[in-house]
């Protein structure tokens, strides 16, 4: 069935067995449920009164507005992009083109903020790299009494992070700032850190166009690409981290695949920490970092 064949007037069913047939063309792996959230948000209704309302006739902007995301969607541009969603950790997201989608891995990181900070009153934390915004976001959720820097280099992203501050009743305990890294504090200040926490981007230039079209055309590749060897922001931040942490305040980082042995190596060898961990996700992946600083600050 082709999207001509789709008239205005014609009944939700047949709308709902075009865009199921279109996507499963497309090789889009669920197509039945994708086909659901995208006609449901066309067409403003929960997914499950698309069956009980099958007979309901659509309208000419209806279809029109269906045939366009059921196409970009067939394009496997991210169903989050489309919707402007991800659900993250219980809560809503936002999301767009400017930012990384978040994946479910990434609450690790939130998971072991939190597990750093529960014993410190008033924590004083960093999140480098925001893009969404949804760590910053989550832990401050979860620690009122948190302070949070969100940083990112793309202004863009810092919007996207700023509405999810405000939507989830954050942004007054969440300062934005715009930078490269931890560029925007200096060694010399007096400010120091709980914790510093970021998912860096770690996928080599060389392996970004062999993700799957989702992510190697859709998402943004300042978020991914970290040099030769996917390690370049790992480098810089197990360097500067140590000189604006507090005496046994950590450095949490997200991993790639098969990156902790790497990543633990150049921890280790900086002399900076004194200890260096690594935690499991859902799947059995060494996904988190956690580095914990001693007290011989900045490294060499």
């Amino acid at each position: 069935m082709s999207a001509s064949l789709v008239a205005a007037g014609a009944p939700i069913g047949e709308l709902r067995r075009w865009a199921r047939t279109a996507l499963k063309a497309a090789g889009i792996a669920d197509p039945v449920r994708e086909a659901e959230w995208l006609l449901a948000h066309v067409l403003e209704l929960p997914s499950h009164a698309l069956l009980l309302e099958g007979e309901r006739a659509v309208s000419e902007l209806q279809v029109e507005r269906a045939r366009a995301l059921i196409g970009r969607r067939a394009s496997h541009e991210p169903l989050q992009y489309l919707l402007g969603t991800q659900e993250f950790r219980g809560l809503d997201m936002a999301v767009t083109p400017d930012v990384l989608i978040p994946r479910p891995e990434t609450e690790l990181l939130v998971e072991e903020t939190l597990r750093a900070i529960a014993r410190v009153s008033g924590p004083r934390l960093v999140d480098v790299g925001t893009g969404s915004g949804c760590i910053a976001v989550a832990v401050v959720r979860e620690r009122p009494d948190a302070t949070m820097y969100a940083l990112d280099i793309s202004a863009p992203a810092l919007a996207v992070a700023r509405a999810n501050a405000i939507r989830h009743g954050t942004f007054d305990r969440i300062r934005f700032v715009r930078t490269d890294l931890l560029g925007a504090f200096s060694a010399r200040a007096r400010e120091r850190f709980d914790v510093i926490v970021s998912n860096p981007p770690y996928i080599a230039v060389g392996e970004l166009d062999g993700l799957q079209p989702e992510v190697a055309h859709y998402e943004p590749r300042v978020a991914l690409a970290a040099g030769a060897d996917g390690l370049v922001y790992y480098r810089r931040l197990l360097r500067e981290a140590p000189m604006l942490l507090k005496q046994g305040g950590c450095l949490i980082m997200e991993l790639g695949y098969g990156q902790a042995d790497s990543v633990m190596s150049l921890a280790r060898t900086s002399g900076a920490y004194d200890s260096v961990v690594c935690r499991k996700d859902a799947a059995g992946i060494e996904r988190v970092l956690v580095a914990r600083a001693g007290s011989g600050g900045a490294v060499a």
